[in-house]
């Protein structure tokens, strides 16, 4: 099957055999049909498969008929990511060079003004993240009343970031009729319910069932000491022939350490994390594509739909705490029918998070054997340190004596001049007691007298 036997125009097969596609993925084949007809749809996927040009071609079909208003988009597409809505905008200015299709790229971390301007222009598609979307519509900046066209894309990854609540406002606000597409690689039952309350009547297309991982990725656990897993890291990086790779870290503080410690041996390595602001992760990854770095130390926030064509190894340098991580993290490679390589470091406390990961999966992953080369290099710094731990034990008996000597000194003195008080105050304290004789009554008055008055 080619992408001229689903439907598309003339205009956008041009640009499709331009970016060098020729046959449809699964995905796009079952879904690019029922939405040029004008059908909802849930597409269920795992992550690599072109979930993305399976509703950006069709959208561009379907806008190509039709004027654009100010402050009222006329689609609209929500990702959970900056970097899920940067990707997709890239995908509609590739295909969509043919067609006067104007877009606007709604996120945070960008000024506000200039996306307020392109939407007082008026916009054909608008790519935009839960969050800013909510603080311009209640800012009264855009109008949804328009928008005939609703696509939810990474459902699943909108549930984890909590923008459930979000995406159900947002969907209040559009006009009953329209046609809404949602896609997403699990289909908890959050998502389920949220599918049967604003999808009408929907086609469902299932290309994998929910949380397989690719076929084409082979996978590998290595049990690993916690304290030993940047050795481990740089042993594979250097003999597995990794030619670019991503390395998944749990926590936002270990990206930036790990790449750090990457960079000290030599590694040309990136990091991209939340923390970061957009224009720097932007780079960062442009960086990343170009060959710049290849080594690409990251969080979750590029597991999801990131596309990187080459990408050769995904390393989790920590297991994920979520079973459903696991399935995007790697799929960060072996994308597009190429071959990858998938590494989980699997320290004893990880034990638990990497069975779930296998219950999910539906089958055990195999242990990677590795002989640590770098093992030796600690204790050669051991010696160095001996002869420091000597040089005090010599010094401690020399100040011994010199202590003591004062103290033996100091002891008498102290002795001598609490005693010598001691014996003064008794007599001082007897000697006033006879001149009183006892008399503790009146004076008589005649003792006032003078004799010589």
């Amino acid at each position: 099957m080619s992408f001229a036997d689903l439907g598309l125009s003339d205009e956008l097969l041009q640009a499709v055999e331009a970016a060098g596609y020729t046959e449809p993925t699964p995905i796009q084949a079952q879904a690019i049909p029922p939405v040029l007809m004008m059908k909802d749809l849930i597409g269920i996927a795992q992550t690599g498969t072109g979930k993305t040009a399976s509703f950006v071609l069709p959208m561009i079909d379907i806008l190509a008929h039709g004027r654009r208003r100010a402050l009222m988009p006329r689609s609209l597409i929500l990702e959970p990511t900056r970097e899920l809505a940067a990707q997709v905008a890239e995908n509609f200015e590739k295909y969509g060079k043919n067609h006067d299709l104007k877009m606007a790229l709604l996120i945070g971390g960008v000024q506000m003004g200039d996306q307020v301007k392109a939407l007082s222009e008026g916009v054909d598609v608008l790519i935009a993240t839960p969050g800013r979307l909510m603080d311009l519509f209640e800012r009264g900046k855009i109008l949804l009343t328009g928008c005939e066209l609703l696509v939810i894309d990474e459902a699943d990854r909108m549930l984890d970031m909590g923008f459930i609540p979000d995406i159900e406002t947002i969907c209040s606000k559009l006009p009953v009729n329209r046609q809404t597409l949602l896609f997403s690689a699990t289909m908890p039952p959050v998502i389920k319910k949220l599918a049967d309350r604003f999808l009408s009547n929907p086609k469902y297309i299932e290309v994998a069932r929910p949380a397989t991982t690719n076929i084409n990725i082979v996978q590998h656990k290595v049990a690993v000491n916690a304290r030993k897993k940047r050795e481990v890291l740089r042993q594979l990086l250097r003999t597995d022939n990794v030619s670019t790779a991503i390395v998944f870290c749990n926590r936002k503080t270990t990206v930036r350490e790990l790449a750090k410690s990457l960079k000290r041996h030599g590694f040309a390595a990136g990091e991209i994390h939340g923390d970061m602001d957009q224009p720097a992760r932007l780079a960062e990854l442009e960086r990343f594509k170009a060959g710049e770095v290849n080594i690409l130390c990251a969080s979750d926030v590029a597991a999801r739909g990131l596309d990187v064509k080459g990408v050769s190894h995904v390393f989790n340098f920590d297991t994920p705490w979520h079973p459903d991580d696991y399935v995007h993290r790697i799929g960060r490679t072996g994308r597009g029918g190429a071959t990858g390589r998938a590494f989980t470091f699997v320290a004893p406390e990880d034990a638990e998070a990497i069975e779930n990961v296998e219950k999910l999966t539906g089958g055990k992953i195999p242990v990677f054997e590795l002989v640590l080369e770098e093992a030796e290099a600690p204790r050669e710094e051991k010696p160095k340190r001996e002869p420091r731990e000597k040089k005090r034990e010599e010094r401690a008996p020399r100040r011994a004596p010199r202590s003591e000597e004062p103290r033996e000194e100091r002891a008498p003195r102290r002795e001598a001049r609490s005693e010598e008080p001691r014996k003064e105050r008794r007599p001082r304290r007897a000697e006033p007691e006879p001149e009183d004789d006892g008399w503790n009554g009146p004076v008589p008055e005649f003792l006032s007298v003078s004799a010589l008055a």
